[in-house]
């Protein structure tokens, strides 16, 4: 269902709340990393282009005591946000209240503002988390028009989304949005075969439904990380002291029995005797000795994963391959990161953060069809679920 865009809007002479995600790490008052405000600059771009005047508002970190206030202001994302878009951007230290509603009655068209971050609210009762009703329809009061850009929140239905969306006559999509929107969706309900989808990561339980979602519509389902050993106890292979969920066997069993040759696994493994970068470590292919923990796809698995990559049309890609952030075990998620980028003919999605770190780190990002700015969101949409943020933007 084709939903309403931002350019479907006349924004003109309009007081225009667009709801974004600057959800960046921030540690004392430097940005750590920016992509998410640069992400955003197109739809705020064709707002204020458009003679609109742009009121923005966006969640940053978890806010449970005034301490966490204090650290997780959005006055430096406006500074940046301000050297962004080269020009003024008003920054209002409040969520509520007559200084903010005399700083948007006061803007001009073309103007841009940023109110302090939504979950200031959540100090007292959760507010904006828990989608106060009598916070969303305030915030809905302070504009004409909503859009919102904010795909890493559409997962959870908080009052500057979902709240502000219900209060107005029509909820728009930002680029940003559409973008995920279409790629993510393109990729689930109609892609292109081959369709491989590589799923990393810890638990088997973060992606059991992404994996019996796609157990239909994949052509192949590489499997990666510390989930892989839940799977390695269902096979029977001994697994040492590997990461394994023991109440997610049976389910392991009863996905392989579904999938059949579809999953594929990893044939050997870099096996450590410590969870730790310097500890003794090696090969082994199949069952994982007694005292050793698997921290990474071994050389072998690496090639029997490029194979199947090879002629893939469309992949979708979500967790590291074993220990990304420790160098002696970042070699699997690189590789794999590395044949996606030499895939010409292919629609290449990556979504969460350890598989965008190896994307920058390898200098690929560019390559790749679409980099999903939602890890949770991302991974919610290719189980099929409905997603809240989604699900309140007007259908056109």
């Amino acid at each position: 269902m084709a939903k309403l865009i931002v350019s479907d809007l006349d924004v003109k002479d309009k007081k225009v709340l667009i709801r974004v995600d600057f959800n960046v790490p921030i540690k004392d008052g430097v940005i750590g990393d920016d992509n998410r405000i640069v992400a955003a600059l197109p739809t705020i771009q064709y707002v204020i282009d458009n003679g609109g005047k742009a009121i923005l508002l966006s969640h940053l970190g978890r806010i449970k005591t005034e301490e966490d206030k204090a650290k997780l202001s959005l006055r430096p994302v406006a500074e940046r946000l301000s050297e962004l878009l080269k020009k003024p951007v008003t920054f209002v230290p409040a969520t509520r209240g007559q200084e903010l509603e005399d700083a948007i009655n006061n803007m001009n068209d073309g103007d841009v503002l940023v109110m302090e971050n939504t979950r200031f609210e959540d100090l007292d009762g959760k507010k904006e988390s828990k989608n106060d009703p009598e916070l969303g329809k305030y915030w809905a009061s302070l504009g004409d028009l909503f859009v919102n850009d904010a795909f890493g929140t559409a997962h959870r239905a908080h009052a500057s989304n979902v709240g502000i969306s219900s209060n107005m006559p029509q909820a728009a999509a930002g680029f940003l949005m559409e973008k995920e929107i279409k790629f993510l969706g393109d990729a689930v309900e109609n892609p292109r075969h081959p369709f491989v989808a590589i799923l990393g990561g810890a638990k088997v339980s973060d992606k059991i439904g992404v994996i019996s979602n796609l157990i239909n519509k994949a052509d192949r389902i590489i499997v990666g990380g510390g989930m892989t050993y839940t799977f390695y106890a269902a096979k029977g292979l001994s697994i040492g002291k590997s990461l394994v969920e023991t109440d997610k066997i049976d389910l392991a069993k009863q996905i392989m029995a579904e999938a059949g040759d579809k999953l594929v696994l990893p044939v050997d493994n870099v096996v450590a005797t410590e969870f730790s970068n310097d500890a003794p470590h090696k090969v082994v292919e199949g069952n994982i000795p007694d005292g050793y923990m698997a921290l990474d796809i071994g050389p072998k698995a690496v090639e029997s994963f490029k194979k199947v990559l090879a002629d893939a049309k469309t992949v979708v890609w979500n967790g590291p391959m074993g220990v990304f952030e420790m160098p002696n075990y970042a070699k699997g998620t690189l590789e794999i990161g590395k044949a996606l980028g030499e895939l010409t003919d292919a629609t290449t999605i990556i979504g969460g953060g350890d598989s965008t770190a190896a994307a920058n780190e390898l200098g690929i990002a560019p390559k790749i069809t679409h980099i999903s700015t939602g890890g949770g969101a991302s991974l919610e949409y290719l189980e099929g679920k409905e997603l809240p943020g989604i699900a309140a933007i007007t259908n056109k």
